[in-house]
């Protein structure tokens, strides 16, 4: 059974990539759909209004979604049914990750009056879910944009073409804060500390960025004040806490390449087509996370003691797969990376065409 295209509920309830990860399924529906409304977590409007074809956004924080929930809110679970009732949203679609349920919300949903809904789904879903979408054709690590599109597309909503990263344009003029002349950005902050480099590598490599000739450009949110300082002092320009995330978005695509660890301004970065140098901890698996759509060169121990847990903090002394990238390594994959074709220019999107470096 295919969703009604009316007012359509799209919801991606977790961090900034993943949301970014979502666009593909949203445009699909888009295409189509007479409104659509993204639901997201608390504080992630932002990221949802530069997706293409989001026209309102919800936002609610999921207390079997974030690392650190506190208790349930019943009064923050009878807001968003209201809010959702109030829309008048006739269909919607849950979006997750393999290792989330889609099933709290859909039950909220259906509290909500939305009458179809779609979700991938391993547990049995009775009456929650409409459509409940498995694939067992697909390869395991399927590109996490893939996924989420190809419950667009059995929704019944057709899109052509890859699941492309995409934002809305135009994007501000950040010109004047970048200053003249080519520039490679170095983002070192990630949310789960086991997914980043320490300050001291961070800074390390940027040193070596620099000594090849390179200027770079380093970015973070306020909260990452004390990291980016440490990684930029007297060697990087610092724009931390200097532009939102659209203005971050039109500093990452004017850059030549981006280094960056898995986070959301990686993601970020494939939105705007700017190729990057993925410091890529094996906590999950790069196939379903490594930057999607543009040229990558990933970095980092891919078969450390890590691979696959999931860990947010690292459980190994030293913090090896990321601190022991060779700052040599990085200059050379951004001169690769310099080297491939511009923003626009059709390059493999898949994740298995990236190029992986130990």
């Amino acid at each position: 059974m295919s969703a009604p295209h009316g007012h359509v509920l799209v919801a991606r309830l977790d961090s900034v990539g993943d949301i970014l990860l979502a666009g593909p399924a949203v445009r699909a529906v888009a295409a189509s759909a007479a409104r659509v409304t993204m639901l997201v977590g608390r504080g992630r409007a932002p990221v949802a209004r530069l997706l293409p074809g989001v026209d309102d956004v919800i936002e609610f924080e999921a207390p079997w979604v974030v690392p650190d929930p506190g208790g349930v809110d019943p009064a923050a679970v009878d807001a968003l049914v209201a809010q959702v009732r109030a829309a008048r949203v006739d269909a919607g679609l849950v979006l997750t990750s393999f290792h989330q349920s889609p099933l709290p919300l859909a039950l909220l949903l259906r509290m909500a009056g939305v009458g179809w809904l779609g979700a991938i789904s391993e547990d049995y879903p009775g009456s929650l879910l409409d459509l409940r979408h498995l694939m067992p054709d697909a390869p395991a690590d399927v590109p996490e944009s893939e996924r989420a599109l190809a419950l667009a597309r059995a929704a019944g909503f057709t899109f052509e073409g890859p699941a492309r990263l995409e934002v809305r344009h135009p994007l501000p003029d950040v010109s004047a804060l970048v200053g003249e002349g080519p520039y490679v950005v170095y983002h070192p902050g990630a949310d789960a500390p086991a997914r980043r480099p320490s300050a001291g590598q961070s800074r390390t490599l940027v040193a070596a960025l620099v000594a090849a000739g390179h200027r770079v450009v380093v970015t973070g949110s306020p909260v990452e004040a004390d990291l980016t300082g440490t990684v930029a002092q007297g060697q990087a320009l610092d724009l931390t806490g200097a532009v939102d995330l659209a203005g971050l978005a039109a500093v990452l695509e004017g850059a030549q390449v981006v280094v960056a660890p898995n986070t959301g301004p990686a993601h970020l970065a494939a939105a705007v087509g700017t190729p990057v140098v993925s410091l890529f901890a094996p906590v999950v698996p790069p196939e379903r996370w490594a930057p999607y759509g543009v040229p990558v060169v990933l970095l980092g121990d891919q078969d450390a003691p890590c691979r696959l847990t999931r860990a947010r903090h690292c459980p190994v002394p030293g913090h090896p797969c990321l601190d022991g990238v060779d700052p040599d390594a990085v200059v050379a994959a951004v001169a690769t990376l310099r080297l491939t074709p511009p923003a626009g220019t059709t390059v493999p999107a898949r994740t298995r065409e990236v190029d992986h470096v130990s």
